[in-house]
C-alpha cells in the first residue's frame, strides 16, 4: 500500500536508514525499550500494537520476550517496513507489519490490549499528535493501556546533540512532559502520567516514559 502523505523517516532522511539501527543501539535504546516492555505488563494472549514501528526492533523484542502475545507493527515508511519484515524472519518471530499512519489507524475499535510507541511521537507534526492519541484510545480495549517512550522536550539535557544528529530542532519543541500528559488527558485516557525518566548516550540524552489507561 502506498501513500502520497509525507512523513519523517525513522532516521530523519532515507539515506540514513541503514545507520538507524546501529545508532539507536549505540545510544542505549535496547535497555530503554526493555523498560518500556516491562511497564506494559503484557499477558499471554494480549494483542499488542507498536505504532511507528520503524525497522521493527521493538516489535521483534516484544515477541521474543513474550512469545504468547500477538504483535502488530505499523509505520508509514515502506523502506523501514521492509527491514522490519526481514528482521522478524531472521528472528523467527511471527509479526504482522502494516503500512499506515498513527492518526488514521486501520484497525477496529477496541481491538488491542496494549499499544506501545518508542521514539516516534516527536516525529509527528503538532497538529497530528492529538488525532494520533485519539486513534490509540479508540483501538484500545477498555482497561487497555498505552505505553510510550520518547526523547525529552525542548530544553532537555542532550537535546542539541540529538537533534543535530537526526532531527530538526522544532520536532522536540512541543514534546515536554506536561504537554504530553495533557494531550493524553484530552484524548480521553484515564490518569495519564509520566512513569519514569531515563538517560541514554552515556547519560547525555534525556528520555521519558508515559502510561495511560483506556477507561
Amino acid at each position: 500500500m502506498g501513500s502520497s502523505r509525507t512523513f519523517l523517516p525513522a532516521a530523519g532522511h532515507d539515506f540514513l536508514l541503514p545507520l538507524y539501527d546501529p545508532f539507536v543501539k549505540l545510544i542505549g535504546a535496547t535497555a530503554a525499550r526493555d523498560t518500556l516492555i516491562e511497564q506494559a505488563r503484557l499477558q499471554p494472549g494480549n494483542r499488542v500494537l507498536d505504532i511507528g514501528c520503524g525497522t521493527g526492533t521493538l516489535a521483534v523484542r516484544i515477541k521474543k520476550r513474550q512469545p504468547d502475545v500477538e504483535v502488530v507493527g505499523l509505520d508509514p515508511d515502506s523502506k523501514a517496513l521492509s527491514r522490519a519484515r526481514s528482521k522478524a524472519r531472521n528472528a523467527s518471530a511471527s509479526i504482522a507489519f502494516d503500512q499506515g499512519f498513527a492518526d488514521d489507524l486501520p484497525y477496529g475499535d477496541a481491538s488491542f490490549d496494549r499499544v506501545l510507541s518508542s521514539f516516534m511521537f516527536h516525529h509527528l507534526p503538532t497538529e497530528v499528535k492529538n488525532k494520533a492519541l485519539s486513534e490509540v484510545r479508540r483501538v484500545l480495549k477498555p482497561g487497555g493501556s498505552f505505553c510510550m517512550l520518547d526523547f525529552g522536550g525542548h530544553g532537555s539535557h542532550g537535546h542539541g546533540i540529538l537533534t543535530h544528529l537526526f532531527h530538526a530542532n522544532h520536532r522536540l519543541n512541543d514534546n515536554s512532559e506536561d504537554e504530553i500528559v495533557e494531550r493524553l488527558r484530552r484524548a480521553g485516557f484515564s490518569a495519564p502520567k509520566k512513569t519514569a525518566d531515563g538517560r541514554m548516550f552515556f547519560g547525555i540524552v534525556e528520555i521519558k516514559y508515559f502510561k495511560a489507561v483506556a477507561g
